[in-house]
């Protein structure tokens, strides 16, 4: 599996037992999460800030400017999470744990690019996709 590219395993993903109702619920119990630990609203933050909870990216599709700065924060209590935008050939960012953050400035291409969690992509289906505009 390790040769099949992003684009196939979106489908996998897509086809994970979590259903949208189910994304919502789960992305508003780790931004109430984000709110207890820091005090605020994660879009009220200077960068863009994407949440890792419960093996889901949230948002799920977030899309930015080329250049910006972009927010990975795990509001999972007990496990680990990653960002890697494999099939851009990035490397696996190193884990958050709880109350982590990864950053990363956008330098990738014009377009859409999906990332996983390197540790729960597979059998999680946690993956993400990023959308770049022009500056």
């Amino acid at each position: 599996m390790a040769a099949l590219s992003l684009a196939g395993v979106a489908q996998t993903a897509s086809s994970a037992p979590r259903n949208e109702a189910e994304r919502r619920a789960i992305c508003a119990e780790a931004e109430e999460r984000y709110r207890t630990v820091t005090g605020r609203a994660s879009t009220d933050e200077p960068v863009a800030v994407v949440l890792m909870y419960k093996d889901t990216f949230c948002p799920a599709h977030l899309t930015v400017k080329q250049g910006a700065r972009l927010r990975w924060v795990n509001v999972d209590k007990r496990t680990s999470h990653s960002v890697w935008f494999r099939d851009a050939g990035k490397p696996e960012s190193e884990r958050a744990f709880a109350e982590e953050a990864i950053e990363f400035t956008v330098d990738l291409p014009v377009g859409d690019h999906p990332y996983l969690c390197g540790p729960h992509w597979e059998r999680e289906g946690m993956i993400g996709r990023l959308t770049v505009t022009e500056r």
